[in-house]
């Protein structure tokens, strides 16, 4: 009874923290093994170390979720030929693994080894009066970023601090993310506004794609638009209407159309052939008319 109590307490606190997407899962054709883990909440006093560690504030809607839960993990599959396929995840990380970004340099690395401030060289593009996009983070102390989710390496999304002073405490944060190619995109001001973002999409792959400028990969939107056809629908729309994607557009009456049979052509007849049968009635017409008489 106890038992029966508790899982019906977990499932109530699953629904309100995953905003029922696990119930609509469920109920998707060929969703398979819907799995969301169960967390502890986080100890406030993990939560004031790693403000002291990192120089850092947490943004208060972060620290209610921390001290919600630990962490956010939710991953589901898809049956194709009898065989369950991982596909959807996501995933916040737990307090212990918002970990920064940029590692300290070690004591054994090359003086002259590249790093990933070497990138921020663009910056002197201003003075040649090239303007950067919408003040993106830096890989130097002028930022401080922390992993929120790997993204199952096809990037990842972190919490950035943004215009750091060494030694002073950052306060104000936003949510970017970094593709593959270190490149960064603006996702959200807010994490709360990043968790719904999260959720509406599923945790389908490469989703965060769709913020990019050339957006997720053919396979990635095959999956966006079986199973979350409203809003991959609507990403096209802005695309194309942006006219920043070409996408081949496929007309099933017109490609698939039966072939025609073409008619054999007929011959036309020759001129002396036609003369002749053309004498030929006449002959036969007088030989008609002069029996007649």
């Amino acid at each position: 009874m106890e038992e029966a109590k508790e899982n019906l307490l977990f499932k109530g606190f699953a629904e309100r923290l995953t905003l029922g997407i696990t119930q609509i899962l469920e109920n998707m054709p060929g969703v398979v093994d819907v799995r969301f883990v169960e967390r502890e909440p986080a100890e406030k006093r993990s939560l004031l170390s790693w403000e002291q560690k990192n120089t850092c504030i947490l943004p208060e809607d972060l620290r209610d979720f921390y001290l919600t839960t630990d962490g956010f993990t939710l991953t589901w599959s898809v049956k194709l030929d009898n065989e369950c396929v991982p596909l959807g995840c996501m995933m916040i990380n737990s307090v212990g693994r918002l970990s920064p970004l940029l590692q300290p340099v070690s004591l054994f690395s090359l003086p002259n080894a590249p790093s990933l401030a070497d990138l921020d060289w663009e910056e002197s593009g201003k003075e040649s009066g090239l303007e950067r996009a919408a003040a993106a983070p830096h890989f130097d102390a002028r930022s401080r970023l922390f992993e929120l989710d790997s993204c199952g390496g096809n990037g990842k999304v972190c919490l950035v601090y943004k215009n750091c002073t060494p030694g002073v405490v950052a306060q104000q944060s936003e949510i970017w993310f970094l593709d593959r190619s270190l490149c960064w995109h603006f996702l959200t001001a807010t994490f709360t506004a990043y968790y719904r973002l999260m959720i509406t999409h599923f945790g389908l792959p490469e989703w965060q794609y769709a913020y990019t400028p050339y957006g997720p990969s053919p396979q990635a939107k095959q999956w966006a638009s079986l199973y979350q056809p409203l809003i991959f629908s609507n990403e096209l729309s802005q695309a194309d209407a942006a006219g920043d994607h070409f996408l081949n557009k496929l007309d099933p009456t017109k490609a698939f159309k039966g072939k025609a049979k073409v008619p054999p052509p007929q011959k036309k007849p020759s001129a002396q052939g036609s003369s002749g049968a053309a004498a030929k009635g006449q002959g036969t017409t007088g030989r008609l008319s002069g029996a007649k008489r």
